[in-house]
């Protein structure tokens, strides 16, 4: 019969699996900080706060605590949170860096990995926040911070995936390392990288369709409002105008295409995806992306009111964030299969 000693040591979470766990839980709450900190940044370009400390960088208006004005508060409180980000992605790349020796985290495929690119996309980061300052605001530069800022979310997310976040210690099933299932898993994981980079473009061209001859008033842009109309754009299916109606047809073309990519990829997942957290994720993305629409809908219907373009933004984000997190999963499937 086992001793106390013997029953105590036999049910501890081994020290590698403690370490494992507690990095997925910093890199997942570095995640959930860098959305919010993309749904603020959207609150001060709809705001018309971007300018709310001057074309000073990093002080605002000449101080460290600048008098504040409502748009100086929204743009002084997103500097706070860009500072506060540093230290998040610096306490994950340290954890990574002081675990490198452990099981799991060193090597292709190990946790150090998206822990050194997140903090080389944070640098990057910070240094395209003040050149977008310092230059005014210019479209193709807020377009590249946003890109950058998702880019950097989609690489915490996978960290955190990879060290079992969601569910990724589970993403494999058991016992299914047959052929087919294997075959059935690839397919998972296609279709759901396909859904992640038509996700990314469709953001990025979001961004574009945003920032295109945008006010500094926050008002909607002249590239938002060359296109009237829900679904078509004035009317047409091949819509006629300069390069801002081709801007924001292009942006809506893709957003369709990633629409019918979701209701496809949702199909695909009831028949060949088994219970678990890939078909969890995989229909979570779904569902973002026809939420995603019918906002869309709603926003254009009503005159681009800033309420529905800030929930747009917020709601375009999570798209974002589930198609690479069912990535992440559907990959760590592959792996297992």
């Amino acid at each position: 019969m086992p001793t106390a000693f013997e029953d105590r040591s036999t049910t501890q979470v081994p020290a590698d699996e403690r370490v494992r766990r507690s990095f997925a839980r910093l890199s997942a709450f570095a995640a959930a900080y860098t959305f919010a900190l993309i749904v603020v940044g959207g609150v001060v370009r709809i705001s018309g706060s971007g300018l709310g400390c001057g074309e000073e960088w990093p002080r605002c208006h000449g101080s460290w605590i600048p008098p504040m004005t409502v748009s100086t508060l929204i743009e002084y409180t997103h500097r706070l949170l860009a500072a506060g980000v540093v230290f998040v992605i610096g306490a994950v790349l340290v954890r990574a860096l002081r675990a490198r020796a452990r099981r799991g985290f060193a090597g292709p495929g190990g946790l150090l990995r998206p822990a050194l690119l997140a903090a080389g996309l944070l640098v990057l980061q910070v240094l395209l926040g003040g050149i977008t300052v310092l230059l005014n605001l210019p479209s193709p530069v807020t377009v590249l911070h946003l890109g950058t800022a998702m880019a950097l979310l989609a690489t915490l997310i996978v960290a955190a995936v990879r060290a079992g976040w969601l569910g990724g210690e589970r993403a494999g099933a058991p016992g299914a390392a047959d052929r087919a299932a294997a075959q059935g898993a690839g397919k998972v994981y296609r279709m759901a990288l396909g859904g992640a980079v038509l996700a990314y473009l469709v953001v990025l061209l979001g961004a574009l369709v945003a920032n295109t001859g945008a006010p500094v008033s926050g008002a909607p842009s002249a590239a938002a409002l060359a296109c009237q109309g829900f679904p078509l754009c004035n009317g047409s299916l091949v819509p006629r105008g300069g390069s801002l109606v081709h801007i924001q047809w292009t942006h809506r073309l893709l957003a369709y295409l990633l629409f019918l990519h979701a209701l496809g990829s949702a199909g695909v997942l009831l028949r060949r995806a088994p219970a678990g957290p890939v078909r969890v994720a995989g229909f979570t993305a779904a569902a973002l992306v026809l939420a995603q629409v019918l906002v869309a809908g709603a926003m254009l219907g009503m005159n681009l009111p800033a309420q529905l373009r800030g929930l747009h933004l917020l709601v375009g984000a999570g798209v974002w964030g589930a198609f690479v997190a069912w990535t992440a999963l559907a990959r760590g499937a592959t792996r297992a299969t």
